[in-house]
């Protein structure tokens, strides 16, 4: 994973439209996540999730994994690698097998599954994610593990998510040419709920929204279980963009306003502040007012939040016609950098009229402070991910070595006999 003496160090990098970010994580003894070596690079060459200059986006990716190795005293040879764009698309699917044995065996599990993505999907696409549901054993629902039940048939339920595969090929194919292997792509909105969600939230329903540079990838969890997975192909730099066009200034000055004077709300007080204006010339001639500014900005969030909502309102809907649960009783978690705009959580309030959270990476109990901020939500839950796979192999190791005892100690007792 990485060249490091007796330490287990798990790496995960997020290759966005606006920045780069490698994360350098130690999984400490009692299992929890100590954050050592951050590298972070303004992104060029991405647009939407999508490389436009390969050369480009190579040197941001080498120069930020550079600086994670030097603050972490490591070199760096693989990672957890994120992905977004329009390109991904989810599909919830069903499998049925017939049970081999009198109970659930781990090739029963394994078949069924097989058979839930062994099914159509978009045209050059390929599968990211087969995220089991919920299993049902005859007429017994609503099982999670259903390894050793008993019974005669089986099905499953499973969300697929998937991305056009030349666009994730060239991804890897970046991270390659810097001399690293990918351990895993990963659906960055599947990476950051698991870094900002928490276990009630996810079974009371709820809906988390990752808004980007690029992007918007929102997740719609409900009884626990993952019901819908979306990208929108728009987020922060489209702001950014209708303020440059709405006042004639440069994409780059019209950023600074957005950050140092934006809301995604009109403040409650009557009053205006006056904004120096720089035109796209460099000419400074005139002055804007504030509220000017902000109605640009909270015309835009309303329209990119209203998107989800009406997506949101879809699933609801069907999933009331289907007499299934359907509610998002914990509301909306909002994360991601375009996240951090003032007043945002009260524009959300009257688009959704319900309970909105912002939210920092919650699931890494040893932060340092710079991570302890929406920008870094994708990148944090890389990490659980790494660290949940190195939990699982070194599970998988320490069956097949008991196994493996087994049959020595039962060969050696046969020699003994015969």
């Amino acid at each position: 994973m990485i060249k490091s003496i007796d330490r287990k160090l798990v790496v995960g990098i997020e290759i966005g439209t606006t920045k780069v970010i490698t994360l350098v994580g130690e999984i400490e003894i009692d299992n929890k996540i100590k954050i050592i070596g951050i590298g972070k690079c303004l992104s060029k060459g991405m647009d939407k999730g999508r490389i436009n200059n390969l050369d480009t986006i190579i040197q941001c990716i080498k120069k930020s994994i550079h600086q994670a190795e030097i603050m972490a005293d490591c070199q760096i040879t693989s990672v957890y690698l994120s992905l977004s764009n329009q390109h991904i698309h989810c599909q919830n699917e069903i499998g049925l097998v017939p049970i081999s044995e009198d109970e659930v065996t781990k090739e029963d599990i394994e078949n069924v599954i097989h058979i839930a993505k062994t099914v159509q999907i978009f045209h050059k696409h390929h599968i990211l994610h087969v995220i089991p549901k919920e299993y049902y054993i005859d007429q017994q629902s609503g099982i999670k593990n259903p390894l050793g039940l008993s019974g005669i048939r089986m099905k499953v339920k499973v969300h697929l998510i998937t991305c056009h595969y030349n666009i994730s090929k060239d991804l890897i194919k970046a991270v390659e040419k810097c001399n690293l292997k990918v351990n895993q792509l990963i659906f960055s909105g599947l990476a950051s709920s698991k870094a900002v969600l928490t276990t009630d939230e996810k079974k009371s329903g709820v809906c988390m929204i990752d808004i980007g540079g690029g992007t918007i990838d929102f997740i719609i969890y409900i009884n626990n279980c993952i019901e819908d997975s979306q990208v929108i192909p728009y987020a922060g730099n489209i702001v950014t963009s209708d303020i440059a066009y709405a006042f004639n200034t440069s994409y780059d000055h019209a950023e600074i306003l957005k950050i140092q004077y934006g809301a995604a709300q009109q403040s409650s007080s009557p009053q205006s502040q006056n904004i120096d204006f720089i035109n796209i010339d460099g000419s400074i001639n005139k002055i804007i007012k504030q509220d000017e500014l902000i109605e640009v900005i909270e015309s835009r969030y309303i329209e990119l939040l209203s998107l989800v909502n009406n997506r949101i309102l879809h699933i609801q809907k069907k999933l009331h016609r289907k007499g299934l649960k359907y509610q998002i009783a914990a509301g909306i978690v909002l994360t991601g950098g375009a996240s951090k705009i003032k007043r945002l959580q009260k524009c959300a309030e009257k688009i959704f009229e319900k309970k909105i959270r912002i939210s920092n990476p919650l699931n890494l109990p040893k932060l340092i402070e710079p991570i302890n901020d929406p920008n870094y939500s994708t990148v944090a839950g890389l990490l659980q991910f790494g660290k949940e796979l190195n939990t699982n192999i070194k599970k998988h190791n320490k069956e097949n070595s008991f196994i493996k005892k087994w049959f020595e100690q039962i060969n050696n007792w046969f020699k003994k006999e015969f």
